[in-house]
């Protein structure tokens, strides 16, 4: 009897394992597969940003590579939480992903009620690139650079405009004023093209954001550069100095794009979708465009990202904390 129920126990755990070993086979076979339908690509932040331009253009790289469509869907809002939650909540099979910016880091410490866990509800994927911000003003305004925006918020508020409540373009803004004890008075927007249309304008005397989104409208005469936020000079920028070098010494930040999926993407999935954007990456072509508009190409593995999404988290948490920083702001 004993031998019978031993032998009955074996043939169940056998069955168990065979399972489990095709559960892992489909799984690997699933994500080598992939994808094998139409991408929704998020971008947070509405059309004219940098988010947006950087999502449509891997859309349109990713479509060719694979034969699959992939398009890009505004969802907007709080930062880019409303987005950021669409994919969180979305199918965990690689078909719903999204391009995030520098909030993504920042919104954890910024937001006492998240929708969703940033570090276990979503799977980081990639991360594509960094640029530097630059601090543009409208031609007519006085500023020649960025010492005469400090000599100015000596004596009375500056008023700002950014991406949002605790953007990297914000919170940059902030630390400085700190720092060198002048006055910023700072204009959120719903994102980098509501941004630079009210900066070329002039309705906003000045606007932070990322190379990438800016260096077009300074090509053209839209809009002046005053400073970047880099450690070096912006090679898309010539002529337009630091922040360290203009009067505050030691500062410098960058933002970042990163690509994500739904947390319980299985890691098969997860490893073909990097694969198919480091090739994107890799495309000349593609990577020329960035270049162009400012972007540090990284990429890497999905390691890359959670590494520098944890010291992006921990760095701004700090800076939110000490200025009592919150949504809305």
């Amino acid at each position: 009897m004993l031998a019978f129920r031993a032998k009955e126990v074996t043939m169940k755990i056998i069955r168990l394992l065979a399972a489990a070993c095709v559960a892992v086979a489909s799984v690997g076979a699933f994500g080598q597969s992939w994808p094998t339908k139409t991408v929704r690509i998020i971008s947070p932040f509405p059309p004219g940003g940098s988010v947006d331009a950087v999502a449509r253009l891997f859309a349109a790289q990713l479509t060719q590579q694979t034969g699959q469509q992939f398009i890009v869907e505004n969802r907007t809002g709080a930062s880019g939480v409303i987005g950021t939650q669409v994919v969180a909540q979305a199918a965990p099979d690689g078909h719903t992903l999204a391009v995030v910016f520098d909030t993504h880091g920042v919104n954890p410490s910024l937001m006492s009620h998240m929708p969703y866990d940033t570090l276990k509800d979503l799977a980081n994927v990639m991360l594509l690139g960094t640029a530097p911000m630059a601090l543009v003003a409208h031609p007519n305004q006085p500023f020649k650079d960025f010492r005469d925006v400090l000599a100015a918020a000596k004596s009375q508020p500056v008023a700002f405009g950014s991406v949002g409540s605790g953007s990297l373009g914000h919170l940059a803004m902030t630390q400085i004023a700190n720092m060198e004890h002048v006055q910023f008075t700072h204009v959120p927007y719903k994102g980098g093209g509501p941004l630079m249309i009210d900066a070329i304008g002039g309705q906003v005397p000045l606007a932070i954001g990322t190379v990438v989104l800016v260096s077009q409208h300074v090509k053209a005469g839209k809009v002046k550069a005053l400073a970047v936020t880099s450690e070096k000079p912006s090679p898309q920028l010539p002529g337009v100095g630091t922040m360290a070098e203009q009067g505050v010494p030691g500062f410098s930040a960058v933002a970042w794009w990163g690509v994500i999926a739904p947390g319980a993407t299985p890691q098969p999935v997860v490893k073909r979708i990097n694969e198919e954007f480091q090739k994107a990456l890799n495309d000349p072509a593609l990577a020329g465009k960035l270049r162009e508009q400012g972007m540090d190409i990284v990429g890497g593995t999905p390691d890359v990202l959670d590494k520098f999404l944890r010291g992006e988290i921990a760095r701004w948490a700090q800076v939110v904390k000490d200025n009592h920083i919150k949504a809305g702001d």
